[in-house]
């Protein structure tokens, strides 16, 4: 088993697309698309990655990973963040938020499938 993903995404296409390319390759994948619960959603679902969206109904990513970085208990988890604007600002924002990977919508099957790989249990340090 790879590990497990929780995706907080509010577009049904997106969702649907992450979820074939990673559960196909061994992901157990749960999806969120509230921002306003995400939160609790991480908590509750302990994921081993996190792929959350910069625009959701009810809370910004940016703020998600914030509050995420303030807690001890999720400061760590490794994030990929998905935007549908590639502005450097919103890049920025990421950065200073701590995310680990950043990732421009359209994005490739692959480019997902190797972001999720690279931040996943196997491949942190020790």
């Amino acid at each position: 088993m790879a590990g497990h993903v929780l995706l907080i995404e509010d577009e049904p296409n997106i969702i649907e697309a992450i979820r074939f390319i990673l559960s196909r390759d061994g992901w157990q994948v749960d999806t969120h698309s509230n921002g306003s619960d995400a939160v609790e959603a991480v908590q509750r679902k302990t994921p081993d990655v996190l792929i959350l969206d910069v625009m959701l109904p009810g809370r910004s990513g940016f703020d998600i990973l914030r509050e995420l970085r303030d807690n001890p208990e999720t400061a760590a988890l490794p994030v990929l963040m998905l935007t549908a604007r590639g502005q450097s600002k919103d890049r920025e924002l990421a950065e200073r938020a701590g995310v680990n990977r950043f990732m421009t919508k359209p994005f490739s099957n692959a480019e997902v499938l190797e972001a999720v790989r690279a931040l996943g249990p196997a491949h942190q340090p020790e």
